[in-house]
Formats: C-alpha cells, sequence, structure tokens
C-alpha cells in the first residue's frame, strides 16, 4: 500500500438494494446543465476539508461533459425545502460513483445513505452487476463508515 492515497470499494448487485428513506425537508431532483455550477460549488466545498479534490468550474465541466462514460442522467442532486443543493453524486456509465457529496452543514442526517441506496437500484435496474467508487485512505468526513454500513467492501486485488 506504499504510496497508495485511495482505496477501490464494490457494492456488488445481486439482490436488491433497500430502498432509499430520504430524511424530512430534502428530495432528489433530475440533474439539469443550469445545476452544474450549483454542483460544483458543493464538490468544492464538500472537498475543502478532504476527502477529494475538484478542478475550476471550467476545466471540471469541460472535461466531466467530454467523457465518454458521462451521461446527465448519472448526476443526482438532492435539494432542501428552499431549493438549496446540498448533496450531489455523478457516477460514471460504467457503474463507477465518481463523486457523492454532502453540504458539511447536512451531513449525519441520513442523506448520503439514501443517495447510494438510490444509485445502487439505478445501476441494478441498469443490468449492473455491481458499483465501484474510490475513497481517500484518511477521508476525514465519516464516508469509509457509511460506505462499510452499505456493504460497500474494499477490492482487494
Amino acid at each position: 500500500m506504499h504510496g497508495q492515497t485511495y482505496l477501490r470499494l464494490r457494492r456488488r448487485l445481486n439482490e436488491p438494494p433497500e430502498l432509499p428513506t430520504w430524511p424530512d425537508g430534502v428530495r432528489l431532483e433530475r440533474f439539469t446543465e443550469s445545476a452544474a455550477s450549483e454542483a460544483h460549488a458543493l464538490l468544492a466545498l464538500a472537498y475543502a476539508d478532504g476527502g477529494g479534490s475538484v478542478p475550476s468550474f471550467g476545466d471540471w465541466w469541460s472535461a466531466l461533459t467530454a467523457d465518454s462514460e458521462y451521461d446527465s442522467s448519472l448526476c443526482f442532486p438532492v435539494r432542501d425545502g428552499e431549493g438549496t443543493l446540498v448533496a450531489f453524486a455523478q457516477c460514471w456509465t460504467s457503474a463507477f460513483v465518481k463523486d457523492v457529496v454532502v453540504h458539511p452543514d447536512f451531513r449525519r442526517r441520513g442523506i448520503a445513505r439514501a443517495l447510494l441506496l438510490h444509485v445502487f437500484r439505478v445501476f441494478q435496474e441498469r443490468g449492473a452487476q455491481a458499483v465501484e467508487l474510490k475513497v481517500e485512505i484518511n477521508n476525514p468526513t465519516g464516508a469509509t463508515a457509511l460506505y462499510e454500513g452499505l456493504g460497500i467492501v474494499r477490492i482487494t486485488s
């Protein structure tokens, strides 16, 4: 593991994942390009204390939309009752969770759990056998515990 900064993780989808239970006051929405700058700002805020990084908006958006695995239907914004973006997940068509973030003021309310369960169901409906993601070894947000609680395990090979 010398020099390795990320762990690769996998969640098998051989059984239907449980239905997500969304906390009161938040809702999943369809992603539109008009929400891209909000999503970028949330990524930057959520990663400010570690756990990942995000380039400038222009670089991020250009790279994201030019990637052959980009599909806007695999971007999942979550808003509160006032319409503020409080969580966001972006996945690749290969059943890889590229980013999942929750606004620091909304963490530990079950939003990330519900969002990931939704992602698992979407990929199972698409015929995926598993979902994969990466997490920084020293992620300070508690993400690793969340992932373990959802049956996501470290890939050892």
